[in-house]
């Protein structure tokens, strides 16, 4: 006969907590796995595993015992309930790994469901096949097709939860749910089954004392391992919140750094173990003209020349892996544009707390410009040097030059009225005053003191250089003059104009290498205001110099007349012509101008200031000072002996009394000894003392003595220039004879003046 059972209230209310308990903790170790990676996640997926498919099936065993029926007792079979134990975690255990493995599906949430609800309706009815009673076991189909739904149901619906984030409320009210449909699913299942007792069968009703006992402690159990899990996964939870927060620290920290490493002033670089590059500055970028996708991920030889790309792979990387550490080197970098840099780089290793290598930090220092300017100085120190060593030797041939001039001159008077020997003698007098000449402009190309302005007549001195020049620039290139008559002097340093035209008519040669034609002229313009140069109004002197060579093109143009700036190769340009051509201009009151095309030649235009010549007061003529004058009492000085006598030999033809000194002491101890010299004519470079120095010893120890300073040139110091009068070498007798002149009939000057100027 059928047996109809009943359930205890008490145990059936604890099942239903069971699942509703084992849901909400399932739910909760899902979050776990979704945020875990590698052995931890299969950690976390076992344990929800065994949260809701142990929950599940202590739900199921619950509900079993709290089912009873009269007169019956239920054992069960320890194998099979162990079986479903297992079934029903490792059904769970798979529907929850298929949902983690990857972005989940409709397709995939409906197989993991249905292989999950179908493993668990196993699990249901191995759990009834376990019973041992005295009964027949029979089931209603249509209650297990029921339970089969409701099964399928809640483990889609259990997966589906389990797959999404949500909140803790979201998680309880879905727990609640799946508890009912989970108890649901076992209610059905324990429906659709029909006990047919056998005869004998015990006649008392109730769940036994055992069977209560039994269900509390696999509630207690379930219980204790489900807290245990939610404790878990409440510390795993804190401690990937404090790793998060610290994560997000340290991103925020390295966003800050590759920030300000971004954004740093200095061109900074980091490298990977392999050399390639992981972070540059925008300075970096801005340095060598890339954009940084441009940069990143290639090795930092790909942006250095050959021979520094070899030597960095070879010497230098091998090295700083080794010591952690390079010092500054030098390298040749590229820039996309093509443009070469000379840069220096340092790097070094960082490591962390293990000594692993992290990546390499460095820099490059951009020394082009540095590297120029040294090379430059250079130059212009082997420019110093040649012109010191210039006026010494320019000097030295003067002096010789004072000798055979003097002797000439001397020569010259005492020969008899041969016309074929005083053609002689005067040629070899010409020779040595063009040694003169040559000679002052080595000595104006070595000398080191301010501008001395004065008029000048610049077609005379053109003209008068025009050897020098023909020389300078060789027979390739032709100069052509071409000067107004009536042209006003220009106020400017003669000497410094000479070079300045010298520099000029030197770059028009190398402008032109294949030979040409250089065009020297000059012309007078009045400016007004807002004129196109620049200049205050009034009267200039407009020197220009045109070639036809090859021209300048717009960037060089804008840096022609930087300093050091040259297009020329090493050792052939020091950068200085043009600038100081331009300071020239500048300092004298006016204005350099450069026009140039490429392919159309260059014009330079020096705009001077326009001046009226100096009118000095009327005196005797130069032909008639050589016999004017008493005879004097005359001290000469001089270190030379070949220029002390040829000085001396010219003073005594033209009547003076001499005595000769060989230095300034010697000639301070004769004047302390003859009170009768009122002369004294005295070099002024001298070893111990110089002509300047004697000068200021006599002028105040015997103040009525006058002195006459022979000089070379640009000699004296500017404070002491104008104090005493002075004979520039080589000199001729009628020179010294107007020296002597002037020293016994000061002549009044007229400074000159602007014209137009009141």
């Amino acid at each position: 006969m059928t047996i109809a059972g009943t359930h205890d209230g008490t145990l059936v209310a604890m099942s239903i907590a069971i699942a509703m308990f084992a849901s909400y903790t399932a739910l909760d170790l899902a979050g776990r796995i979704r945020a875990s990676t590698g052995w931890i996640r299969r950690l976390w997926l076992s344990t929800a595993a065994v949260a809701m498919g142990g929950g599940i099936w202590a739900m199921h065993f619950v509900a079993m015992l709290a089912h009873s029926m009269p007169g019956m007792e239920v054992g069960y079979d320890v194998g099979l309930t162990m079986l479903s134990l297992l079934l029903a975690i490792l059904v769970t255990g798979v529907a929850f790994a298929v949902m983690n493995r990857s972005e989940a599906s409709g397709r995939r949430l409906a197989a993991a469901g249905l292989f999950m609800g179908l493993g668990v309706v196993v699990m249901h009815y191995m759990g009834m096949a376990a019973m041992r009673m005295t009964a027949d076991l029979s089931y209603d189909r249509l209650w297990i097709g029921i339970s089969v739904l409701i099964a399928i149901g809640a483990a889609t619906t259990a997966l589906w939860l389990a797959s999404r984030n949500s909140r803790q409320i979201e998680r309880a009210a879905a727990a609640l749910v799946m508890g009912v449909a989970i108890a649901g699913m076992h209610f059905a299942g324990m429906r659709a089954a029909m006990f047919t007792g056998h005869s004998g069968a015990m006649e008392d009703g109730m769940a036994s004392v055992g069977q209560t006992a039994l269900a509390l402690a696999v509630f207690a159990a379930t219980f204790l391992i489900l807290f245990l899990s939610l404790v878990a996964a409440m510390f795993d939870r804190r401690f990937a919140s404090l790793a998060q927060r610290e994560a997000d620290a340290l991103r925020k920290s390295e966003e800050r750094f590759r920030s300000l490493y971004r954004g740093t002033p200095l061109p900074l670089h980091a490298f990977d173990q392999e050399g390639r590059i992981e972070q540059v500055s925008n300075t970096w970028l801005e340095l060598m003209g890339y954009a940084r996708e441009e940069v990143v991920g290639r090795p930092l030889i790909n942006f250095l020349t050959e021979e520094s790309a070899r030597r960095f792979r070879q010497q230098d990387w091998p090295e700083l892996i080794a010591k952690d550490v390079l010092d500054p080197r030098e390298y040749r970098a590229v820039t996309k544009a093509g443009a070469f840099l000379d840069v220096v780089s340092a790097a070094r290793v960082e490591r962390d707390d293990e000594g692993a290598f992290i990546h390499v930090l460095g820099g490059l220092t951009d020394v082009t410009e540095r590297k120029r300017a040294e090379e430059a100085l250079r130059q212009a120190q082997k420019i110093e040097a040649i012109g010191q060593l210039t006026g010494g030797v320019a000097h030295d041939f003067n002096n010789l030059l004072a000798v055979v001039v003097g002797n000439l001159d001397l020569l010259r008077r005492r020969l008899p009225d041969d016309p074929r020997t005083r053609r002689l003698v005067e040629s070899a007098l010409e020779g040595a005053q063009r040694g003169a000449a040559l000679t002052q402009r080595l000595l104006a190309f070595a000398r080191r003191q301010d501008l001395r302005p004065e008029a000048v007549d610049v077609a005379q001195l053109v003209g008068g250089m025009a050897d020098l020049l023909q020389r300078s620039i060789g027979p390739m290139v032709r100069v052509e003059t071409r000067f107004p008559p009536e042209l006003p002097p220009a106020r400017v340093d003669a000497h410094q104009l000479e070079m300045a035209i010298l520099n000029l008519a030197v770059n028009a040669r190398d402008a032109m290498p294949e030979g040409g034609l250089l065009e020297i002229g000059a012309t007078a313009e009045q400016l007004g205001e807002g004129n196109a140069a620049g200049l205050l109004p009034g009267p200039y002197l407009r020197v220009v110099l045109t070639d036809h060579g090859a021209g300048m093109d717009e960037a060089t143009l804008a840096r022609a007349t930087e300093p050091f700036f040259t297009t020329k190769g090493v050792g052939k340009g020091t950068g200085l012509g043009l600038s100081m051509v331009h300071g020239l201009a500048a300092q004298s009151g006016g204005r350099l101008l450069i026009r140039s095309q490429p392919g159309a030649g260059t014009t330079v235009s020096l705009y001077l200031p326009a001046t009226i010549t100096p009118r000095a007061s009327v005196g005797p003529t130069p032909a008639l000072l050589a016999d004017v004058g008493e005879p004097r009492r005359v001290l000469v000085v001089d270190d030379d002996p070949l220029v002390l006598a040829n000085t001396a030999d010219l003073l005594e033809d033209m009547g003076h009394s001499v005595r000769r000194a060989s230095s300034g002491p010697d000639a301070l101890d004769q004047l302390a000894r003859d009170a009768e010299i009122d002369l004294v004519v005295t070099d002024q470079l001298m070893p111990g003392m110089t002509g300047s120095q004697l000068a200021r010893r006599i002028r105040t120890a015997a103040p009525e003595i006058q002195v006459l300073i022979v000089s070379g040139f640009a000699e004296l110091e500017e404070s002491e220039a104008g104090n005493y009068p002075m004979l520039r070498k080589p000199f001729d007798r009628e020179a010294l004879a107007q020296a002597l002149f002037r020293l016994r009939h000061p002549a009044t000057v007229v400074p000159f003046r602007r014209v137009g100027s009141a």
